[in-house]
C-alpha cells in the first residue's frame, strides 16, 4: 500500500514537472515568434517609407538612378526575406539595404536642395529612426532565441522537447560588412 502510494506519488510530480517544462518550452517559443513579429511590424514600416524616400529624391537626384535602383532592388530583397520567413536571407538582404541607404544618405549630401527639403529631411529622420528600433528589436529576438535554444539543450528539458517537436531557431545575423568600420573617404569620393 505505500509503495504504491510512493509509485503514485511519484508519478504525479514527474506529471507536473513535466507539464511545467512543457509549459515553459511554449513560452518561450512563443516569445521568440512575438520577437519575430515585432521585427517584422517595422520592417513593414520601413518598407513604406522607402519608397517616399525614393520619390523624393528622384525629383532632385536626377543623374543618380543608379543609386536609386540599388536601394529598391536591395528593399526587394528584404520583402521577399520577410514574407518567406528566411532568418538567413533577410540578415543578408539587410545588410544591403543598410549598405545602400547609407549610400543614399552620402550622395544626399551632394544635393543642398535635396538637404534642405522637409520631406526628405522628415524621411531621413523616420528610415534612420526605424534602422535603430529594427537593430534594437533584432537584439531581443536573437535573446529569445538564445533562451530557447539553451532550454531546448538542457537536461530534462531535452527530453520534454524531443516529445513535445519543439525546435531551435536561427539567428538574425546581418552582413559582416555592418561590424566593420566605414570608410569615410568611400562616401565622399562620389
Amino acid at each position: 500500500m505505500i509503495v504504491a502510494f510512493v509509485v503514485s506519488a511519484g508519478l504525479v510530480l514527474a506529471l507536473v514537472f513535466g507539464v511545467g517544462i512543457y509549459n515553459g518550452l511554449v513560452r518561450l517559443k512563443n516569445n521568440v515568434g512575438k520577437a519575430w513579429s515585432n521585427i517584422d511590424i517595422v520592417l513593414k514600416q520601413r518598407h513604406d517609407e522607402l519608397p517616399k524616400l525614393i520619390e523624393t529624391c528622384k525629383q532632385y537626384m536626377k543623374f543618380e538612378q543608379d543609386t536609386l535602383e540599388k536601394v529598391m532592388k536591395a528593399r526587394a530583397a528584404v520583402f521577399s526575406a520577410r514574407e518567406t520567413g528566411n532568418v538567413a536571407a533577410l540578415g543578408q538582404a539587410e545588410g544591403q539595404l543598410r549598405g545602400v541607404l547609407g549610400g543614399l544618405f552620402a550622395v544626399a549630401e551632394n544635393y543642398p536642395d535635396l538637404k534642405t527639403n522637409q520631406t526628405f529631411l522628415n524621411l531621413q529622420t523616420r528610415v534612420s529612426s526605424l534602422e535603430n528600433t529594427i537593430s534594437d528589436r533584432r537584439e531581443l529576438y536573437n535573446e529569445s532565441v538564445n533562451l530557447n535554444n539553451t532550454r531546448l539543450e538542457q537536461f530534462p528539458d531535452s527530453l520534454v522537447a524531443r516529445f513535445g517537436s519543439f525546435k531551435a531557431f536561427e539567428f538574425l545575423k546581418f552582413d559582416a560588412a555592418e561590424t566593420q568600420d566605414v570608410n569615410v573617404k568611400n562616401l565622399f569620393s562620389a
